[in-house]
């Protein structure tokens, strides 16, 4: 892994063998990209770019935040951190009322022209079909309750949420489902502010791996080409504590996060659609025994899932679980 390879270049794979066909059709997978800091934005922003010519929930994550800023927190080596990171980014809204578009498609409405960013979705799908809301509610009610509520490809109490919020889009007027997507993000995660809507446990570190498989299918199931995640855990590699304002990850939360990690690339098939790239930088491939030293070395775990056993001195693999970018 001593060669790299050019950011377009290794792009232009990803892009033609999983984001346009494999992960496009239901497949998944975890990328390791060894990139310098000065080329992070122009890979943000080539990534962002296709996903939304392609249709792809794109998500960026990042261990390093300010410690003063609660909104943007995010504990690499916390799974319910990474689900609350994710949830911040999405547009949960937009995706209740793709559901019921997708709905009322198959129940034979004319949807053409309607956006999901909109509010009164009903209301639309009936002017266009010329027919009263409450005639759109009564068909696709039962949709709402077989294919989401009674859905066991997502953890239970995501799946009542999903429920409610498709359920909400009835309502015309003032929106009652705050409560809710406060609870998804991590904003306010008492249970007792939820229980009305039939939720009873949080997202926690037990429940969090669930939460997030759940998520990357309903963006999936409701008519999304899938979800593309960039994580950028370069912050966990830094061995000394440079006491700023940002986050530091002492050497057991560094192992905590890579076992995060081991995790994802283990039960890759349960992340419906979804492409995971890893932006690290090169002190994550430090194999020192050091215990400074933060690189995936000292977690055997991982670093046995992402470096190649086989490789060529001369040519680059691009499509190999960890590239070097440059």
């Amino acid at each position: 892994m001593n060669n790299p390879i050019s950011l377009k270049k290794w792009f232009r794979y990803i892009d033609v063998e999983y984001l346009s066909t494999y992960v496009k059709d239901g497949g998944s997978s975890v990328k390791f990209a060894v990139t310098p800091e000065e080329l992070k934005a122009d890979l943000y922003a080539i990534m962002e770019a296709r996903c939304r010519e392609l249709d792809y929930e794109f998500i960026m994550l990042d261990a390093k935040y300010e410690l003063e800023v609660k909104e943007k927190q995010m504990r690499a080596y916390m799974p319910q951190d990474v689900f609350f990171g994710l949830a911040r980014q999405l547009d949960w809204r937009s995706l209740a009322r793709r559901f019921i578009l997708r709905s009322a498609a198959t129940r034979g409405f004319r949807v053409d022209g309607i956006d999901a960013k909109t509010n009164g979705v009903f209301v639309r799908i009936a002017e266009a079909n010329n027919v009263g809301p409450e005639s759109v509610i009564q068909e696709i009610r039962p949709e709402i309750e077989n294919s989401v509520f009674r859905n066991g490809n997502m953890a239970r109490d995501f799946r009542v949420c999903m429920t409610q919020l498709c359920r909400l889009e009835y309502i015309r007027g003032h929106y009652n489902g705050f409560p809710l997507l406060a609870w998804l993000t991590g904003r306010n995660t008492r249970i007792s502010n939820v229980r009305s809507f039939s939720i009873y446990s949080g997202v926690d570190r037990a429940t969090a791996r669930f939460f997030i498989e759940s998520a990357l299918y309903w963006i999936r199931y409701v008519g999304c080409a899938g979800t593309v995640i960039l994580l950028d855990n370069s912050r966990v590699t830094v061995a000394r504590n440079p006491k700023d304002s940002f986050k530091y990850y002492t050497r057991p939360m560094t192992m905590e996060h890579y076992e995060l990690l081991r995790q994802f690339i283990d039960r890759a098939d349960r992340l419906s659609n979804t492409l995971m790239v890893v932006v690290t930088n090169h002190d994550f491939l430090e194999t020192s025994p050091d215990r400074r030293s933060r690189g995936y070395g000292i977690y055997p775990a991982l670093r046995t899932r992402v470096m190649d056993d086989v490789r060529d001195r001369k040519r680059v693999n691009p499509l190999s679980s960890l590239v070097r970018l440059s």
